[in-house]
């Protein structure tokens, strides 16, 4: 089997995937980020009354048509209390941000625009034009108008709004539900003690972070041993907990112990591609157990993190109808770069910025995939396409971008 170029093999990848139609009612404050599944319409008016946009006091227009009016102030009217008494011509009421307006008042003088005399009266020293400083009833939204729309990823603005229009609760698309289950021998715990052949298994927990940020549910299915019943009978265990997707780490290659790939088709996975034209992550394999989407990741934690930027990152945000992240970014290399060969490199590298503000791009000298301390520092991926020829310093290049620098 011929080795497939990465972009064909996410176009092949997300092509398959079908957003969730699942939908699931929650509290708002557990609704950030999540994807509206009904538009929202208002269940009341906002603001429900006129009322005052400033700090001054409510008048008749008529009462301060010159400079140097004087009027006696009549009462108050704050926010949640409004002003039940009366005023009559060349009278105004004292009023506060977001406060009632009275029935009789057209204007809202501001108070550095009034100078306060004696025996409760103001002087104005300003002439304010007709109907300044009011908000009106409905001004932002009615009972009824539809203000968020189905698909709308909801952040802080959205969720204000929504519970401006009174509600507790809103209908959103269901997290795509990932499962994870690492296979090997060698692997033990974060916690323990490994034994002499063995190792901390330590990919599941990047991959989870990346699954959760792009909008996942993650089950941790625990780590199996290199045996062909064990790993079918997790696998078994995995397709009856209402998941999306299925990711594996390890055991997808070729060796005597790779065992995933011959399991997952007992189980009944229909393989739809398996080696990627790539390094690290050449032995990525991707396939359908039914309508779950089964992501085999390669066992090595570096090649297994980019996979899961390039692929599982934009599978996750598909099935969750959250909008694709483009990580993709164009950077100055601030060394030569060396001629590549028929595989696309992705290629672990510091990030800064340049004095004009765009990026410069250092990879690290050592890109071996087993150096998870290396890909920690690393504030992107340096892309060199298959048989990218020789670049001096300076040169523009595309870079994935993992964090954004911090100088």
């Amino acid at each position: 089997m011929s080795l497939l170029p990465v972009a064909d093999a996410l176009d092949r990848l997300l092509s398959a995937a079908r957003p969730l139609q699942r939908t699931e009612s929650v509290r708002l404050h557990g609704a950030a980020g999540r994807v509206l599944a009904d538009d929202v319409a208002a269940r009341l008016t906002q603001p429900p009354f006129d009322n005052s946009a400033m700090d001054g006091y409510a008048v008749r227009h008529a009462d301060i048509a010159e400079i140097g009016s004087v009027l006696r102030v009549a009462g108050l009217s704050s926010a949640g209390n409004a002003f039940d008494g009366t005023a009559g011509p060349g009278e105004a009421v004292r009023i506060f941000t977001g406060a009632p307006l009275p029935a009789f008042a057209d204007t809202v003088i501001l108070q550095e625009d009034t100078e306060r005399l004696e025996d409760n009266r103001i002087r104005t020293t300003f002439l304010t034009p007709k109907g300044r400083h009011i908000r009106p009833r409905g001004q932002d939204f009615t009972a009824g108008e539809v203000v968020l729309k189905a698909g709308q990823v909801l952040d802080a603005g959205r969720l204000t709004v929504a519970a401006a229009m009174n509600h507790p609760n809103l209908s959103v698309y269901a997290r795509p539900r990932v499962a994870i289950l690492a296979t090997g021998d060698e692997l033990v715990p974060p916690g323990e003690t490994p034994g002499a052949s063995q190792i901390i298994a330590s990919n599941s927990f990047g991959v989870a972070a990346i699954a959760r940020e792009a909008g996942a549910e993650v089950i941790d299915l625990g780590i199996v041993r290199d045996d062909k019943q064990a790993i079918l009978d997790a696998v078994r265990r995995a397709l009856q907990m209402d998941i999306d997707v299925l990711v594996t780490l390890g055991g997808a290659s070729v060796g005597d112990f790779d065992l995933v790939q011959p399991v997952l088709g007992e189980a009944g996975m229909a393989l739809d591609f398996w080696r990627i034209a790539m390094r690290p992550g050449k032995p990525l394999m991707v396939g359908r157990l039914g309508d779950i989407q089964v992501v085999g990741l390669p066992g090595n934690p570096v090649s297994s993190l980019v996979c899961s930027y390039l692929y599982l990152e934009p599978l996750v945000r598909k099935l969750a109808r959250l909008p694709a992240m483009n990580r993709v970014r164009q950077a100055a290399a601030a060394v030569p770069l060396k001629q590549n060969d028929r595989r696309q490199d992705y290629i672990r590298a510091r990030l800064q910025r340049s004095p004009e503000g765009g990026l410069c791009v250092t990879p690290f000298e050592k890109q071996d995939s087993s150096m998870m301390k290396i890909f920690a520092e690393s504030d992107g991926l340096l892309i060199r396409p298959p048989h990218a020829p020789a670049e001096e310093p300076g040169a523009l290049c595309d870079v994935l971008v993992l964090r954004e620098p911090t100088a």
